[in-house]
Parts: structure tokens; sequence; C-alpha cells
């Protein structure tokens, strides 16, 4: 059993506040559980990393999200220097992040995308690159930081686009429909709970993690067909990009023409939310895992690649 777990949080992402919460909710959990923790906010300068790294625990418990923690680069580190570490490997993750490829894996995987592509920034603002309604986002950003729909009559997008902050940006048809997220724990899919916005149009940062931006419905109240499909594609998409430990998956449900409507997945998280207001959470206590237990078996499943 691993007793030392050092707990890395913070980071240099656009989502570092995020994780500085789920980091010392882990934290906490684990001290009550009888760990011996030290919680480590990350920075850029390896050497105070490796300080801090030193002596060595028994396992790292990564509760940094986006650029630096989601995306490979960690994970690099704790390989080198062979400290067990919970969620996915260098591979899975960098795949994961960077949704263009994520996607072709998906798709040689067989699973239900939403029709898109990639365009840089002089295209972007050139004109529409879809028929509206559709979806802009940054290649390889978490948390929905970046993320734009463009609607019919929206007439602000044109000077929007000329300013677009981002070189890459992925532009994927509109799904209209239901949010739908499944938390996948080791070889099992644990259940797929229904977001709701409480305040806005589209499950935006706000409403992921403002207290009440939001309304998790578990079980989602979906036709049973298409909730057992919601479960199989986050499995699926999970064994495709090599992940382990915990994943979550991110899909829509299109339930216009009726039930049982069209799944689509959208993209998986490596590195999901563990702050009180997260999915992740309440899927698993759902499925009986209070959070304890959860970060527990994170921590006793960590591993190098």
């Amino acid at each position: 059993m691993s007793r030392r777990v050092a707990v890395l949080m913070g980071g240099w992402s656009s989502e570092r506040d995020v994780s500085l919460v789920s980091g010392a909710e882990c934290a906490k959990a684990l001290a009550s559980l009888g760990y011996e923790v030290r919680a480590i906010d990350v920075t850029r300068d390896l050497d105070a990393l490796l300080a801090a790294l030193t002596p060595r625990p028994d396992a790292a418990f990564n509760a940094l999200h986006g650029t630096g923690g989601e995306d490979g680069t960690i994970q690099g580190v704790l390989e080198f220097l062979r400290i067990p570490y919970t969620h996915s490997g260098v591979l899975a993750s960098a795949v994961a992040m960077h949704k263009p490829t994520a996607k072709a894996v998906f798709a040689a995987a067989g699973l239900p995308l939403a029709e898109g592509r990639v365009v840089r920034r002089a295209e972007l603002a050139a004109g529409d690159a879809l028929p509206r309604p559709f979806v802009v986002k940054p290649v390889a950003e978490g948390s929905s930081v970046g993320v734009r729909i463009v609607r019919p009559n929206d007439n602000s997008w044109a000077e929007e686009a000329r300013r677009w902050a981002y070189e890459e940006t992925l532009v994927e048809r509109y799904v209209p429909g239901r949010e739908i997220t499944v938390a996948v724990m080791g070889d099992r899919a644990l259940g797929a709970l229904e977001i709701r916005p409480n305040n806005a149009a589209m499950y935006d940062y706000t409403a992921k993690y403002a207290p009440g931006g939001s309304t998790h419905l578990m079980p989602a109240p979906i036709d049973r067909r298409a909730y057992d499909e919601a479960l199989d594609i986050s499995l699926r998409a999970h064994r495709a990009l090599g992940c382990r430990g915990v994943s979550r998956a991110d899909l829509r449900y299109d339930d216009t023409a009726g039930e049982p409507g069209r799944m689509i997945l959208l993209e998986v998280n490596t590195q999901p939310g563990m702050t009180p207001t997260s999915l992740v959470p309440d899927i698993a206590r759902h499925a009986g895992i209070d959070f304890a237990e959860l970060v527990r078996w994170m921590v006793e499943n960590a591993a190098c690649d």
C-alpha cells in the first residue's frame, strides 16, 4: 500500500484555480484515510518540483488540469523519476489533450463523432468554416476554455473571429440536444449523468465550477438504450486512447427527433475535476463509491507506463 503520497496541484494552465481546489479536496480525503500527504503547488520551476518530491513519495496524485498537467508533460517527469502516478500515462494524456488527434483515434475505433476540421486563425477570420450553427474550440484546452457556439443570427462572430486568440482551432458541426458525461474507472463505466446548465446557453467554465452553475441528473434520465450506448462509447474511447485509472467522456445526446436519439462523443478528459461540484465524484457516489474511496482507489492503482 502506498503510504506517502504527493498531491500535485496548481500548475500554470488556464485551469490553475480549479486544480488547486481539486488538489486540496483530494489531499484532505487522503489525509483522512491515514496517508502521509505532501501537497505540492507545481510551477514551471523544475528544480523546485524535484526538491519537493524529495524524499521520493510512494505515489503521486496528479490533480493538475490543462497544459503541463494533462498533456503528458508532468507524466514524463514522473516516468523519469519512476514515481507511480494516478490517471493516464504520457501517450494517452498527450493524445487525449490534442482534440484533433484524439478524434482521429476515435474515428479509427468506429466511434460516433461530430463533423469537423482544424482551421488556422486567418481562415477562421475569412468566413464561416462550416454552415451555422457550429462550435469553435481551441485544439488543446480543457474545462470549455475558449469554446464558442456560433449560431445562425450571431452578428458578433465575424469581428470576434478576427481577434481570435488561438492559431489553430477545431470547428465542429453543432449537435443539438443534451449534455451527457460518463465516468470510467479502470475497466468499467460507472454511469452516465446529464448536465443542465442553470444560467447559460452551454456548459461553460462558469456552469462547470460555480456553485449552482448547473444541475446534475444522475442517472441521466434518457432512454435505456441510449444510456447503455453512452457507457459503451465511453469505455471504448478510454480503451482506444490507452487510458488508465479514471477518465471522463463528454457526449452530446441529440434527442430532438425523439428517443432513442443520436449519441455523439465529444472528448475524453484524462484528468477530470475533483472539486465539490465535479462530475466524476457525483457519478461514483451513485455507484456506491464515496469520495474518499474513489481517491484511495486512484492512489492504490497509480502506476508508471
